[in-house]
């Protein structure tokens, strides 16, 4: 089975949020780069975990971005991907990514493809089905379990106030999240591996964006605590009402 694995590299839960060009781009200044945890924690690990029951599975990674997506790319080699793809170009429109994935997928033809739930940048959750009708596969996100035998896939997914199994046949692409798989740490033999692993770069499908960034805003900063003596019930309703609004 051939299994391609949607990387993406997001900033650091630590990093320090500005922006430049009139709010327009984000300051990318000391900041550290790190695998967007779906994708790394659940997605790849699931897929590692595949190969591991049966070692003629094959696990490319994709990444779109510049050479400075490398380092992400090669940390996903070392924790067990067997080669990887760069696709030369930035963007931050999810059409665009998801099309420039499609012409690879297209291409190689996977049998699985997974990508994580969503990037913990943008927020975005959308590319997994984009990809899915671009290359005109089935799409199954937000997946809590994940086997497949032969050609059939069976998989659980959360869905409003519960969960859902579904069986399909691939190729398929599915949305990972926590229940999927476990954490895995790179091991230093995996490290050293990832060094000797393929890391192709391919030029970018010519697409057109959808979308484009009109300008970011931080969120307003949150205002100090006040601390209300338990007996004076009448002062916690009166912040609560006149400033909280709460009630």
């Amino acid at each position: 089975m051939k299994i391609l694995v949607c990387i993406s590299k997001t900033p650091d839960t630590t990093a320090k949020i500005a922006f430049t060009d009139g709010a327009k781009k984000f300051d990318e200044s000391g900041v550290q780069w790190i695998i967007n945890p779906y994708d790394e924690w659940y997605a790849l690990v699931r897929a590692i975990e595949l190969k591991e029951k049966d070692p003629a599975n094959i696990i490319h990674l994709i990444t779109v971005g510049g050479a400075d997506a490398e380092p992400i790319i090669r940390k996903a080699l070392a924790l067990g991907g067997d080669e990887a793809i760069r696709i030369n170009t930035d963007s931050a429109d999810s059409f665009s990514i998801a099309a420039q994935i499609a012409a690879v997928a297209n291409t190689e033809k996977y049998d699985l493809i997974f990508t994580g739930k969503e990037t913990i940048d943008y927020n975005g959750a959308s590319i997994g089905g984009m990809l899915a009708a671009l290359i005109d596969a089935p799409y199954i996100p937000l997946a809590t379990s994940f086997n497949i035998e032969g050609t059939t896939a069976t998989i659980t997914r959360e869905i409003e106030g519960g969960e859902e199994v579904v069986t399909v046949n691939n190729p398929v692409v599915v949305s990972c999240q926590k229940g999927v798989a476990e954490q895995r740490i790179p091991n230093m033999r995996g490290i050293m591996a990832a060094r000797t692993k393929p890391l192709k770069v391919v030029e970018p499908a010519a697409v057109a964006a959808l979308t484009s960034i009109e300008s970011f805003e931080l969120p307003a900063p949150k205002a100090g605590v006040k601390l209300i003596s338990p007996d004076n019930v009448e002062e916690l309703v009166r912040l609560l009402h006149e400033e909280a609004k709460a009630i």
